[in-house]
């Protein structure tokens, strides 16, 4: 006769009680595109599975650990950035910080090409420069002298840079001058940011001349924000010689953005090179002029 064998489950299978998982952060929604189709002309779904959702889940989480229980809780990403930028012993949160917000820019600022009627013959380089508001346009052709030149140096920026970074389109918070800005890394364009800009291509630096530490340590004091005397000025004033910018356009070089759909490539037809023409027909024109128009309003309300 066989008996019935009881058998007792182990304690740990019986009841575990919930780990609670605080969500301080959340990864922002880019409302126009869809997972399932990427960014159409640009990113695969599995391009952008990765450049955006995986790796924006990565930083974020990451950043809700480093921030759980301190004072930066309650501030936005762009705060605690600019708070942290010049704090070494806060230089993780800053890096998850910058990361979160460049990468966040950057999708921010493409369109939806999937909406807009294509040319059977097809599309050339500079194709998209027709949706540039006329405004933004004779902007952007006074300060580069053409629409095509400042595409060209974006190119020739983003294929300069040995190491990852972001290539930026930046305007004076005080004018109307606009310029190209490079940050590598999680560096940053933000005025109060200058002690982490990491705008120097340390990978691609020669060594005959090597930096003396007067040199160095000079350089990182400018950067923090110390005057002439080595006396630190507060975090809400601009460094000597500081100028406060207004990002309006981010191209994001890391390779795990391009390299997937794009490859290495080799040559004038390399996987890099083709990520950035195809960006450049990508880009949300609208949104750039408004970048800079709402930095425009903020400061008349002053």
């Amino acid at each position: 006769m066989l008996r019935p064998r009881l058998r007792i489950p182990r304690a740990g299978r019986l009841w575990r009680p919930a780990i609670p998982i605080r969500s301080i952060h959340q990864v922002p929604t880019i409302s126009h595109f869809d997972s399932r189709q990427g960014v159409p002309g640009l990113l695969s779904p599995g391009g952008f599975d990765i450049a955006w959702t995986q790796y924006m889940q990565f930083v974020i989480e990451k950043l809700n650990s480093l921030i759980a229980g301190t004072e930066f809780e309650s501030q936005t990403v762009l705060q605690i950035l600019k708070a942290t930028a010049r704090e070494p012993h806060h230089a993780p949160i800053f890096n998850y910080a910058s990361m979160a917000h460049n990468n966040a820019l950057f999708f921010e600022n493409l369109a939806n090409t999937s909406t807009e009627k294509q040319e059977s013959t097809g599309e050339s380089e500079s194709d998209g420069e027709d949706r540039i508001p006329p405004k933004l346009k004779t902007e952007l052709e006074r300060q580069f002298s053409s629409v095509e030149t400042l595409r060209r140096e974006f190119l020739v920026t983003a294929m300069a840079m040995f190491g990852p970074g972001f290539v930026w389109l930046v305007k004076n918070a005080q004018s109307t001058e606009m310029r190209i800005l490079t940050t590598y890394l999680a560096g940053t364009p933000y005025t109060a940011g200058h002690w982490r800009r990491q705008g120097l291509d340390m990978n691609s630096q020669g060594t005959s001349a090597p930096e003396t530490v007067q040199a160095f340590v000079d350089r990182t004091k400018t950067a923090a924000g110390a005057d002439t005397g080595g006396r630190f000025i507060p975090h809400n004033q601009l460094a000597p010689g500081g100028v406060d910018v207004v990002p309006l356009l981010c191209l994001n070089t890391w390779e795990h953005v391009w390299l997937r759909d794009y490859g290495i490539g080799a040559g004038n037809t390399g996987g890099k090179r083709q990520y950035v023409q195809a960006w450049w027909r990508c880009i949300d024109w609208n949104k750039v002029e408004s970048l800079g128009e709402i930095k425009r309003v903020e400061m008349k309300q002053k």
